[in-house]
């Protein structure tokens, strides 16, 4: 890394979306919450205070993604890069007990023109970047099928809880295209090079305990489960300091991409971000009074 382009570097760590006074100010809070995003394809709800349960809602097709559906997560996310106001973490789920995703929907790709499928491909490229970019935590449930750009989906979020019978698969190659939604980046990072070619270029689909084996599932867990699981981890984060746990994340992320030693400074910098808030001051407090911390995320 070129330390003289450090400071730009860094000026992703400063940022801090969402910085609000979760304590008194309520009204702002729901103000700012994505519910308004909701779409015929995409529910948005509150379960719990500060997290999301985001549905994909497209449930007599498996949950197969179109243009439609890929434009509203899109749009989500990104209003939540812009903003995520009140909420501290996400989880995202499909509709049903048959399928997460099971891929694109290739009844609407059946006679798209070729300049048509790319314009459609871009929306799911800035789909996936806004996940990966999402400052606070998002967790997948996924509680069936995870095909193609389904699974691409799932491997964007920052870990996966899957329930015993979902499947995976990256299917491309066997319909003449490869994954193009981060596909080959994200899964090589979370299963290495070697597993991640098999899966690939085979296009074979994997059960949820090979994918936890493997290390791209946290948990595997049952099919009635799986939703109140994640929800129950995003409640455990939510409860954290939500400017720690944003810092966290980035260090985490970018740092893998870096050297050890420039990472290691990344870390730090990060670090010294939460010095000064008054969260910082909350847990040392709390801890000494021996209380429950209530962070307000500044």
């Amino acid at each position: 890394m070129d330390f003289s382009t450090r400071s730009s570097a860094y000026a992703s760590v400063r940022r801090d979306p969402g910085n609000g006074d979760f304590s008194d100010a309520d009204d702002a809070q729901e103000a700012r919450c994505p519910m308004n995003l909701s779409s015929p394809t995409l529910s948005i709800a509150q379960p719990k205070q500060h997290i999301t349960l985001v549905t994909l809602n497209r449930p007599t097709v498996a949950n197969a993604m179109n243009t439609q559906l890929g434009t509203a997560i899109m749009a989500l996310f990104e209003s939540l890069n812009l903003d995520a106001g009140g909420i501290r973490c996400v989880v995202i789920t499909g509709a049903g007990d048959r399928a997460f995703c099971a891929g694109a929907d290739l009844k609407e790709r059946k006679d798209m023109t070729d300049e048509v499928w790319v314009r459609q491909h871009l929306i799911y490229e800035r789909m996936v970047r806004a996940i990966l970019g999402c400052p606070i935590p998002v967790i997948a449930a996924v509680n069936g099928a995870a095909y193609a750009v389904g699974c691409e989906l799932a491997l964007a979020c920052d870990f996966i809880y899957a329930s015993e019978h979902a499947r995976f698969a990256l299917t491309e190659v066997t319909l003449g295209i490869m994954p193009g939604a981060g596909g080959t980046q994200t899964l090589a990072r979370a299963v290495g090079e070697r597993r991640a070619k098999e899966i690939i270029l085979t296009g074979k689909p994997f059960t949820a305990h090979q994918a936890h084996q493997w290390g791209l599932v946290n948990r595997v867990l049952p099919a009635t489960e799986v939703v109140h699981e994640a929800l129950s981890t995003a409640d455990a984060i939510a409860r954290n300091a939500p400017i720690s746990v944003r810092q966290a994340k980035q260090a985490i992320g970018r740092g893998l991409n870096m050297s050890l030693s420039d990472g290691l400074v990344f870390e730090t910098e990060a670090y010294y971000r939460t010095v000064p808030t008054e969260d910082r001051r909350e847990g040392m407090t709390s801890f000494n009074e021996k209380r429950p911390a209530i962070f307000k995320g500044r």
